[in-house]
């Protein structure tokens, strides 16, 4: 394959291709003579300080196509300006590298595209969770599809088959209209591109709240497997290796995704605006996933990047700078659906279902012989060369010419004002204690209350729009209490998902929301019986430019990197949303945390629903009147204030230990963790999620019936003891420091707490079901 041909036929200068476009670009040639040339760089979100740095660095004013390229490589989504130096913590903090062979070590961190965790038997999984908030709300249905897309690509660049898929989502009042317009499109996005990729959607979350009207929060996180020889980075290394450009062509599409150009013209005939939200293509990335693999299997593949966010701009410059080389890249010969797009627009398209490869010139033939087989298009655009520069070229003119690392790695890093809002003490102060509890005869319907609340309903409206199956290794999905993945069909290795966040308790105190959130996540995973390894996060915030913003998220990292140290779970990667709000009023901090377990043999895992009439109920963990931020608080009285529940992370740690083990050991048959609406919802949703169908209990309850029911105290779960297990289980609990409680059993088609009330499991379900489809449709 020579340059600009492609497994398409393409020809270097036929329709499509760059050269058939009229506009006339701005050259580095043109940009020397004309240094006061007026640019548009406010309109593409840089600041007077960023362009004069920009100049300074080039020792002359950027062309037009170098100008758009710094403006997304130094924005907010690619460059964390506001971010960066808390981020760091993440690293600073992480706890002790594990050895060879132990699994949860990494084998790629934080800097990649996503994170890999060695998981024993000679496999690893990579794993990342981003949002696509932004475009959701413009394009529902597109803005969440791509959101899919992106992600998987990001797996798959570094070597993996992606396996699973996950979503996080947040929308304003259920009952509002714009929920009703963006929600359905959301989920229709999310179901067919992960449904037409063949990926199971094993699980996430779906929250409502005030806080998110105008601002939906859609991050969807992605898990894939890989042998660890099969691990691969985004580097540009070897001078004379090809650069190669294959998936999709190039089209309009996504243009200001990741910056606002979509808003600027760059005249000579460029258009002014194009659509800034992604098409995605979910047959053509199944076709590239194929083809990526077969790529890296066949040892074609010296490095690798996606085209994401700021496009050809970021593959290039990432890769180069990398690598530490240079690269020359012929704009030319980039393939495209729209001819009329010039090199600015060439460089920061959004296209979707494309990745870039570098390639040794002796594979280039049997590359492209690949590609044809899978019918996806390739083309050489460029080499790898020694010079430490960045050079593009357009209709023969250099058009740009730049240190790489320039726009990769060292753009702006600001150390933005943090200042504890002024409301803080005061919301502090608002004690939920206050609020009227329910009488005894009043606690079924505080129950059914929480049952019927949107957050807490059944949310099969929703997961029926996923295939939880395909592929076939789907061992638990939703609304289990985390997802899991068969790795190995013959020692039944897996892996445990789970992604948790909670926008009430991080407004009332971001340190401890951040590391309630990996409580939870952690919990949940190790609720399955898995051993929790490592973390992803995606965090979701205001303005950064609000110094209560900020004092919000410099708090939340601070949290969430002193939770993972103490847990020994390093944060592998993740993604910062900011600007989240409308006008002056920002979303609920919410930083949302996803955690993988390892499970040593799948066919031990732990489901939540109870299984056996007559086994024992047992109570794990210490309860508490945590009711600060609570689901009553908020469902029954419409009440945010107070403290959010104490943080114990030496009781979530020990309670891990004991579920592993526990499950390990076969001394439990079921396990449900405790958060959102307390021991009440968690009964609840085991009953209904009967192994045989609905399956009842009868439970008596220690002290105050409401705290038992209704408070939200971490580190907690609520099991069912296989049969004869007694006796070790309160052993395993003991050396654990675990606090057991016996609850009761289980039996019936009625849960019944005694002296508080008796309620058929039936219309527990029903009043579950009933509540999306009467929203939603």
């Amino acid at each position: 394959m020579s340059a600009g041909a492609s497994s398409g036929a393409q020809t270097p200068h036929g329709p499509g291709t760059a050269a058939a476009g009229t506009a006339a670009a701005d050259t580095v040639a043109a940009a020397t003579v004309t240094p006061r040339r007026p640019q548009p760089y406010a309109e593409l979100g840089l600041t007077e300080e960023e362009y004069q740095r920009i100049r300074a660095l080039l020792g002359r004013r950027p062309t037009d196509p170098e100008l758009a390229l710094y403006s997304v490589m130094w924005s907010e989504h690619c460059s964390y300006k506001s971010s960066r130096r808390h981020l760091r913590q993440f690293a600073d903090k992480a706890p002790p590298v594990k050895g060879d062979g132990e699994a949860g070590r990494l084998l790629a961190g934080i800097g990649h595209n996503a994170g890999v965790v060695d998981i024993g038997q000679g496999y690893a999984v990579t794993f990342k969770i981003e949002s696509h908030n932004h475009p959701s709300y413009v394009e529902p249905f597109q803005g969440a599809a791509t959101g899919v897309g992106g992600i998987v690509r990001d797996i798959l660049a570094m070597g993996a088959r992606p396996v699973a898929v996950m979503d996080s989502l947040r929308f304003g009042p259920a009952g509002a209209p714009d929920t009703a317009r963006v929600l359905p499109g959301v989920v229709g996005g999310i179901s067919f591109y992960g449904n037409c990729l063949g990926l199971p959607n094993i699980g996430g979350e779906l929250a409502f709240d005030p806080c998110y009207a105008g601002n939906p929060l859609v991050n969807a996180l992605c898990v894939g497997v890989m042998r660890h020889e099969d691990l691969r980075f985004a580097v540009a290394r070897g001078a004379g290796n090809k650069v190669i450009l294959f998936g999709a062509r190039t089209g309009p599409d996504g243009i200001g995704g990741a910056s606002v150009l979509a808003s600027a013209s760059f005249g000579g005939g460029e258009a002014a605006k194009r659509p800034s939200v992604q098409v995605g293509d979910p047959f053509m990335e199944k076709l590239l996933v194929e083809c990526c693999l077969e790529l890296g299997a066949a040892g074609l593949l010296a490095g690798i990047q996606d085209l994401g966010a700021a496009g050809v701009s970021c593959a290039t410059a990432e890769l180069a700078a990398g690598g530490g080389s240079g690269m020359t890249v012929n704009l030319d010969l980039v393939p495209l659906r729209d001819s009329s797009l010039g090199p600015a627009e060439i460089l920061m398209s959004e296209s979707q279902e494309r990745m870039m490869a570098i390639v040794e010139p002796q594979h280039v033939a049997r590359f492209a012989g690949i590609c044809a087989r899978w019918d996806v298009p390739a083309t050489v655009i460029g080499e790898v060369t020694g010079t430490g520069r960045l050079e593009m070229t357009w209709r023969g003119e250099v058009v740009v010419d730049i240190a790489p690392q320039t726009a990769a790695s060292q753009g702006p890093v600001y150390d933005r004002p943090a200042a504890r809002p002024a409301g803080q003490d005061a919301l502090a102060a608002d004690d939920p204690a206050r609020l009227p509890r329910p009488a005894p005869g009043e606690l079924l319907d505080t129950m059914l209350t929480l049952l019927s609340w949107p957050d807490l309903a059944d949310k099969t409206w929703v997961t029926e729009q996923y295939d939880r199956h395909v592929l076939g290794d789907t061992v638990l999905a939703a609304p289990e209490n985390a997802g899991v993945i068969r790795v190995d069909e013959r020692t039944g290795l897996g892996v445990a998902l789970a992604t948790d966040g909670n926008g009430r308790y991080s407004r009332l105190d971001p340190y401890a929301g951040a590391q309630l959130a990996l409580a939870e996540a952690y919990r949940n995973v190790a609720a399955t019986g898995a051993r929790p390894a490592a973390v992803t996060n995606c965090l979701n915030f205001g303005s950064p430019e609000d110094p209560a913003v900020m004092w919000q998220f410099a708090e939340a990292v601070r949290g969430l990197a002193d939770g993972c140290a103490f847990l020994g779970t390093p944060v592998t990667g993740g993604n910062v949303s900011f600007y989240n709000q409308t006008g002056d009023v920002p979303i609920h901090p919410t930083p949302v945390v996803g955690v993988l377990g390892v499970l040593p043999d799948v066919r031990r895992r732990l489901p939540l629903g109870f299984r056996r009439p007559g086994a024992g109920l047992v109570l794990l963990g210490r309860t508490g009147a945590d009711f600060g931020g609570s689901a009553w608080a908020w469902a029954v009285h419409g009440h945010l204030g107070g403290r959010p529940p104490a943080v114990d992370l030496t009781a979530e740690r020990a309670l891990a230990a004991v579920l592993a083990a526990a499950a390990q050991d076969g001394l439990l048959a079921a396990a449900h963790d405790l958060s959102d609406g307390g021991l009440a919802v968690a009964l609840a949703e085991s009953c209904v999620r009967g192994q045989s169908g609905p399956a009842g209990c009868h439970v008596s309850l220690p002290g105050d019936p409401f705290t038992m029911l209704f408070s939200e105290s971490p580190a907690r779960v609520v099991a069912e003891v296989a049969p004869g297990a007694e006796a070790a289980l309160a052993a395993l609990c003991q050396r654990h420091e675990v606090p057991v409680t016996d609850l009761g059993t289980v039996g019936g088609d009625r849960l019944e707490v005694a002296g508080c009330f008796s309620v058929a499991v039936d219309r527990l379900a029903a009043v579950r079901a009933a509540v999306l489809p009467a929203l939603f449709g």
